[in-house]
């Protein structure tokens, strides 16, 4: 499988929010770029929209970041584990871009 990614990832482990139709629905991040998130579903309806709201906090950091996301892949694995999708950030700002980023360097490859 192509690797598309064109930024370093850092594994997180948080809870965040991903606001489907202005309804936040708990979701959990796996890893983490400067350009995007890959998430874990847990409690979410089924949906068509490609455009997610996200609002999430870095371990450490106090200021909640708030981010439209496209969601780029999804994974529905079934058994093997729980699915989840990819989501690159399309609208985030430069503040929270940079909280992400300073996070990423601190814990790339500590997978």
């Amino acid at each position: 499988m192509h690797d598309q990614r064109k930024s370093a990832r850092a594994p997180i482990d948080i809870y965040l929010n991903k606001i489907i139709d202005d309804v936040r629905h708990l979701g959990r991040a796996r890893d983490i770029s400067v350009d995007g998130i890959w998430v874990s579903k847990i409690l979410e309806p089924r949906h068509q929209h490609r455009l997610v709201g996200l609002e999430l906090q870095l371990p450490g950091v106090f200021e909640v970041i708030n981010a439209l996301g496209e969601i780029v892949r999804e994974d529905r694995r079934g058994e093997e584990g729980p699915e989840g999708m990819a989501i690159r950030f399309v609208r985030i700002s430069p503040h929270h871009r940079r909280l992400i980023s300073m996070y990423v360097s601190r814990h790339v490859g500590n997978a």
